[in-house]
C-alpha cells in the first residue's frame, strides 16, 4: 500500500504525533523529482509525504497549457503506479493555495476526490492546503471552515495556514517582521471556527518565525517554543492534551535545535523545497561544467551524446536530492520508522 488510505494517513500522524518525529513533505514538479523523493524515503526506511504546489502543478500541467489540475492529476496518478515499487508509505499532498486559485486547483482537485469516494475508491489527494496568509483571519477562517467540510466529505485532511509565513513561494509573499508569529488568540479563533477534529481533521501551518526561501542560520528569529504556548492553551481550554498538529513551513536553513523543539512540541510535517531544489541541480551543474565540451557542440565539434543525454545528469540529479530527502528523515526522526 505505497500511497496511504485515509485510514492509513491519519494512522501515519497519530504515529508522527505520539512518537515525536515529523514526515518530510518533498515538494516535486516532475517524475523524476517524485523518483528522488521516493528513493530517499526507501533508503531512510521512512514513510512521507510528497507535495506538489500551485507552481509545480502549472509546470507539471506543460507549458503549451500551464493547467494546474492537469498537472497535479497526471502526477498523482503516476505516482499511485510507481509509487508500488517502494517500501515505504507515502500521502499526496497539495501545497499553498491561495484565495485567487482556490477555484483553479483545490476545488476542482476535491471534486475528483469526491467522486472517487462516492465510486467506492479512496480520494487522489490525501490532504490539501488552504493558504488564506494574505486574507483576514476571520475570512481565512471563513474559507477554511467551508473548505474543512468539503474534505471531509471526501475522506481528506485539509492544512490550513492562519498567520503569514515570511518570504515568497509560487507568487504568494510577505515580509520578515512581527506579524510572523502566531498568537495564543489567533488559535484560540482556529479552535472556535474549524473544531479540533469534530469538523474534521486539519493540519496547523501556525508562525513561529519561519520564512520561506534561502536564509543562514540565525537571520531569522525561529521561536519553535511558541507551538508550546499554543497547545497549552488550547489544550487547558478545551482539556485535550496537545490538540493540534502542527506543520513547520520555511525549514530550510533551520538548526537541529529547533527542529528538535519543534518536534517535540507538536509538529508532525515538515515542507521541504528550497533544499532539494538545490540538491537536484547541484550535481547537473556540476556535470556540464565537468563536461563542457561534451555537453555543447564546440568549435564545430558534435561533442557527446553520452553527456548531454538527459539520462546521465538525471541520474545525478536524483541522487542529490534523493540524499538530502535521507538527511531530512534522519534529522526529523522518521527514518527507520516506516509502518511495518
Amino acid at each position: 500500500m505505497p500511497i496511504a488510505t485515509p485510514e492509513v494517513y491519519n494512522e501515519m500522524l497519530d504515529r508522527a504525533k505520539a512518537g515525536k518525529f515529523a514526515y518530510p513533505a518533498i515538494n516535486v514538479t516532475s517524475s523524476q523529482t517524485l523518483h528522488a523523493a521516493l528513493r530517499g524515503f526507501a533508503e531512510a526506511e521512512s514513510d512521507g509525504i510528497i507535495q506538489i504546489s500551485t507552481g509545480g502543478a502549472e509546470f507539471l500541467g506543460g507549458q503549451h497549457n500551464k493547467d494546474m489540475v492537469t498537472g497535479a492529476v497526471a502526477l498523482a496518478e503516476f505516482a499511485h503506479i510507481v509509487a508500488a515499487k517502494y517500501d515505504i508509505t507515502v500521502a499526496l499532498h497539495t501545497d499553498h493555495c491561495p484565495k485567487d486559485k482556490l477555484d483553479g486547483y483545490v476545488r476542482p482537485l476535491l471534486a475528483i476526490s469526491a467522486e472517487r469516494v462516492a465510486r467506492g475508491e479512496n480520494p487522489l489527494f490525501q490532504s490539501h492546503m488552504w493558504d488564506g496568509s494574505a486574507e483576514t483571519l476571520a475570512d481565512n477562517l471563513a474559507i477554511g471552515e467551508e473548505l474543512l467540510a468539503q474534505a471531509r466529505a471526501a475522506k481528506i485532511i485539509l492544512e490550513v495556514e492562519i498567520t503569514p509565513t515570511g518570504g515568497e513561494e509560487d507568487g504568494v509573499s510577505h515580509e520578515i517582521n512581527d506579524s510572523l508569529y502566531t498568537t495564543v488568540n489567533d488559535a484560540v479563533r482556529t479552535a472556535e471556527a474549524l473544531g479540533l477534529g469534530e469538523k474534521g481533521r486539519y493540519l496547523l501551518a501556525a508562525s513561529f518565525g519561519n520564512v520561506h526561501g534561502v536564509y543562514k542560520p540565525g537571520n531569522v528569529v525561529l521561536k519553535p517554543e511558541l507551538l508550546r504556548e499554543l497547545q497549552d492553551a488550547i489544550g487547558k481550554q478545551y482539556g485535550k492534551t496537545d490538540p493540534f498538529d502542527f506543520v513547520f513551513h520555511g525549514g530550510s536553513g533551520s538548526t537541529a535545535e529547533e527542529i528538535e523543539t519543534a518536534l517535540e512540541n507538536g509538529v508532525v510535517k515538515m515542507n521541504l523545497d528550497t533544499d532539494t531544489q538545490y540538491a537536484f541541480t547541484r550535481p547537473v551543474v556540476d556535470h556540464m561544467f565537468r563536461n563542457y565540451d561534451g555537453v555543447l557542440k564546440v568549435d564545430g565539434e558534435v561533442g557527446k551524446k553520452n553527456t548531454y543525454d538527459p539520462r546521465t545528469w538525471g541520474k545525478l540529479a536524483e541522487a542529490g536530492m534523493a540524499a538530502r530527502v535521507l538527511e531530512a528523515a534522519k534529522q526529523l526522526r522518521s527514518a527507520g520508522n516506516k509502518l511495518k
